[in-house]
């Protein structure tokens, strides 16, 4: 595939269903996503947006697939910032999958634009993201805020 992607994986001391709970409820994501929420009916061909706190929409798209609580993959695109905006949709794959008394929670996000800006800022996001989603399923509180 040309283009660009971005990949990260994580342990978590947690269920797949725990996990899977964090990833798809408003009440968890405002908690690790800098106050930002996710909203789906989190069905195949739904819309999904992100929003930060005052309703602005950050990200928009569409469920692809959906398999709890193993996989979502989720038709991607950025809202606020037009040059990230202008590259149109990317694709990102969330899988879940039990690891003795963990859950291994890989990241993939990709885009058809070779060296894309949006892969670029995901790349610094996610990985600020899910540290504070490890450090909230392991300890109760948040890493960075």
């Amino acid at each position: 595939m040309a283009g660009d992607k971005f990949a990260y994986v994580t342990f978590i001391r947690t269920t797949p269903e725990a996990l899977w709970e964090a990833l798809t409820k408003p009440e968890f994501t405002r908690k690790y996503w800098f106050g930002v929420v996710m909203d789906s009916e989190w069905k195949v061909g739904s819309p999904w947006k992100m929003l930060y706190p005052d309703g602005t929409i950050t990200d928009k798209g569409e469920i692809l697939e959906y398999d709890p609580p193993k996989r979502i993959v989720i038709r991607w695109q950025n809202e606020f910032r037009p040059e990230l905006k202008e590259e149109g949709f990317s694709r990102c794959v969330i899988e879940i999958e039990p690891v003795a008394n963990a859950v291994k929670l890989s990241i993939t996000h990709m885009i058809d634009v070779e060296n894309s800006k949006l892969i670029t800022a995901v790349s610094g996001g996610w990985p600020k993201i899910l540290s504070n989603l490890k450090s909230l399923l392991e300890t109760g509180d948040v890493l960075l805020t």
